[in-house]
């Protein structure tokens, strides 16, 4: 916590340091041109009276070399202005440009802060799990029933600590450009099935439905498609009431082949809906936030079906869940 906490006063001393080292330069660029502009009339008054001088008198002197005089002075002062103006432009746009740069490099900080936080935990529970599982089959003599129920448990558990490594192996792989997708021949329904059969056997306490086109097929590659609804799954299962159903619906064309993910969560605000595809983004308050996750799950069904020619979308409001869409190329043999 006390780490947290030190993230928003440390950007608020920048950015009171920042805002006034930009004050003090825009303050001196004008300070500057006040001083440029009273040399230059200084500088104007000066010649004309050592004009008035040498003609004898006022009235005498020659009109034409004193608007000389005056030209001059009034394109130094729009030289000045000019120039003046220029270099505030330039920095008023280096200034919003860093700005900018500096806010997005601090959220990023805080969100892998959050995220390292997040992923130990993440990590450490299917490994305490597991292990007190283990430790209490060896110590001792369970019945069968009670005996295979801490085995699967265990099981249950390495595969949800399998599917966070893939998730953070499979993210490192996409940001480093280096994955490149095994695509062929799939039926997604068969697909979307067993990843729903696997993620019931994970909660047994939540009912998922899968319905729709049985023959549509699509290029791509399982292991990605996978991950991909399991992410879906367990973003509309963390969120979903047990005795709501999460409701998987593929639906198919001759060009297009969608999958539809819907829940009866709270929903997502419109604000956060363009936000919650982002790399380690999580919804609500990171001090107060009490789901679980990592912030990458989303983010990767963005990549996998950006690698597969797809688009994924969400439609939400706030109390009625949440429908997330994916859309790939229909094949056809």
């Amino acid at each position: 916590m006390n780490l947290q906490l030190k993230w928003p006063l440390k950007r608020k001393a920048l950015s009171i340091l920042y805002w006034t080292l930009l004050f003090y330069m825009v303050l001196a660029l004008s300070y500057w041109w006040f001083a440029l502009e009273k040399q230059n009339r200084q500088i104007e008054f000066i010649r004309l009276q050592e004009l008035k001088i040498q003609s004898g008198t006022a009235q005498s002197a020659s009109q034409s070399i004193e608007s000389t005089i005056t030209d001059y002075a009034n394109r130094k002062t729009i030289q000045y202005t000019a120039e003046g103006l220029t270099f505030l432009a330039f920095i008023v746009l280096g200034a919003v440009v860093v700005f900018r740069a500096t806010r997005r490099q601090f959220r990023l900080s805080e969100q892998q802060q959050n995220w390292m936080m997040a992923i130990t935990h993440e990590l450490k529970t299917p490994i305490a799990v597991t292990r007190l599982n283990l430790e209490t089959l060896q110590k001792r003599e369970l019945e069968t029933s009670v005996r295979d129920k801490l085995l699967n448990n265990s099981i249950a558990e390495t595969g949800r600590l399998n599917q966070l490594c893939s998730n953070v192996l499979l993210a490192a792989q996409f940001d480093s450009g280096n994955y490149r997708a095994n695509k062929m021949p799939l039926n997604l329904f068969d697909v979307v099935s067993r990843a729903a059969e696997d993620t019931r056997s994970r909660y047994p306490g939540y009912t998922i439905e899968v319905k729709g086109d049985a023959t549509a097929n699509v290029i791509a590659e399982e292991w990605l498609i996978v991950i991909l609804v399991s992410n879906l799954l367990e973003n509309a299962v963390a969120y979903s009431p047990r005795e709501k159903p999460v409701t998987l619906e593929i639906q198919g064309n001759q060009q297009n082949v969608q999958l539809q993910v819907s829940d009866h969560g709270p929903g997502i605000d419109a604000a956060e809906q363009k936000k919650i595809f982002q790399k380690f983004y999580r919804t609500g308050n990171e001090l107060t936030r009490q789901k679980k996750g990592t912030g990458l799950g989303l983010y990767l069904c963005k990549k996998i079906a950006e690698a597969h020619n797809a688009r994924i979308s969400v439609e939400s409001q706030p109390g009625k869940g949440s429908r997330f869409q994916v859309s790939f190329p229909s094949f056809h043999a």
